[in-house]
């Protein structure tokens, strides 16, 4: 039996939002093993995606939160591979914008536990990017997948509708600056850090009134 292990994918499109379009880098993270994974975040390349998944038994996949650039590649996966969309039902405003006629497969509630190559995903919902943003913290690998709410060097963008402020920095402060300091945080762009890197960043941010 193989090791899970997280993986990761760069795929190019555009983000839209509020009447703007903006060209942006995603990160797709696969977790699993040699047999089965899932996929966070599909975004805007499904045949890529599908050929990093390979052979392999798709499971879910997994939306952060409903922006369009970490949607739009998620029902032409699932039509290929079978597998399931889930998200929290506080983003499914977001979701219809870019698919109005298909539903997510499923719902991601706070506490759920997702399973895959015997590795445990526990879903936290941390609102503030958008209103059903989660992350999807793996103790086993010393992992969280922060979508949009937490990256390198701070939290998440809150200028534009559906998201807040406060709230994310109350989801970052309580749901994830209390997970181990080592952790390694897989984001929705750019570069991985680790929580106790961005603590002091989150203060900061608290610091300068953002």
């Amino acid at each position: 039996m193989t090791a899970a292990r997280i993986e990761r994918l760069v795929t190019s499109g555009q983000f839209s939002l509020d009447g703007g379009t903006w060209d942006v880098d995603n990160n797709v993270w696969i977790v699993g093993d040699d047999h089965e994974v899932i996929v966070i975040d599909a975004a805007h390349d499904a045949d890529a995606i599908a050929a990093a998944v390979g052979d392999r038994a798709l499971r879910a996949v997994v939306c952060t939160h409903a922006h369009n650039d970490h949607i739009d590649a998620a029902p032409g996966l699932a039509a290929r591979t079978g597998a399931p969309v889930l998200l929290h039902p506080d983003d499914l405003p977001l979701w219809k914008q870019t698919h109005p006629d298909r539903a997510p497969d499923a719902e991601l509630t706070d506490g759920q536990t997702l399973t895959v190559a015997g590795v445990e995903l526990t879903v936290l919902h941390t609102p503030g990017h958008a209103p059903g943003a989660v992350c999807l913290h793996a103790p086993a690998l010393g992992a969280l997948f922060s979508g949009d709410t937490l990256f390198a060097g701070g939290p998440g963008a809150t200028g534009r509708s559906y998201s807040d402020f406060p709230t994310i920095v109350e989801s970052i402060r309580n749901r994830l600056l209390t997970l181990p300091p080592q952790t390694v945080v897989h984001t929705g762009h750019g570069d991985t850090t680790t929580i106790g890197a961005e603590a002091p960043h989150v203060q900061e941010w608290l610091d300068r009134g953002h």
